[in-house]
């Protein structure tokens, strides 16, 4: 998993509260279990209309956000079902951050898992990130992750909480594979210790 210290990136405006799992990454693109290609489909139905066109007015499709890796989002983000599909639409788009007051449990987890940042903030600050999005092609953040602090355009900071062992894991690129690798020499010294102790198992 690729590793998150500190990003500076274009961060897109996305004020809309409860989005669920299936606003992000609909029903009809989960037949695949491959992590890639799916950025094509991420907000589907609100990216496209239905001749399969661009929907000029939906956010990641104006030029100023195309290549926005930051997203500033209404609250509860990631609610409803629990497809891990959704972080990964989100990281195939090219999305590694995602601010909001509030996450669903499970998606907020996921993020973890496939290396994208869940920062919470209080709706005092989401206004301000919201502002900061809307500039357009100057909607630039420094999230550090390090430093646990979001910067804005005009230099203004943010600080944010998270847990210590998620942190750890984002900054070294852990996932639940990399953790466990980490163990293997300890592994390795108890599997041969256990074949010596019970050779018959």
């Amino acid at each position: 998993m690729e590793k998150f210290v500190k990003l500076t990136g274009v961060a897109a405006p996305l004020p809309v509260v409860n989005i669920d799992t299936d606003m992000i990454i609909p029903k009809d693109y989960l037949k695949t279990i491959k992590r890639t290609g799916l950025g094509k489909g991420l907000f589907a139905e609100a990216r496209y209309k239905e001749d399969g066109s661009e929907n000029a007015d939906f956010v990641l499709n104006k030029p100023a956000y195309r290549n926005a890796q930051i997203l500033v989002a209404g609250d509860n983000f990631g609610c409803g079902s629990s497809r891990e599909h959704a972080p990964w639409a989100l990281l195939d788009f090219g999305i590694r951050c995602v601010i909001s007051t509030s996450f669903a449990d499970i998606f907020y987890n996921n993020c973890f898992k496939n290396g994208i940042l869940p920062i919470v903030v209080s709706p005092e600050n989401l206004e301000k990130l919201m502002d900061d999005a809307g500039r357009g092609s100057n909607a630039v953040l420094t999230v550090d992750l390090e430093a646990q602090e979001i910067t804005g355009p005009d230099g203004g900071t943010i600080k944010f909480d998270i847990d210590p062992f998620k942190r750890h894991c984002l900054l070294n690129g852990l996932d639940d594979i990399g953790l466990t690798l980490e163990k293997a020499v300890s592994i390795a010294n108890f599997e041969k210790t256990n074949a010596v102790a019970h050779p018959w198992a």
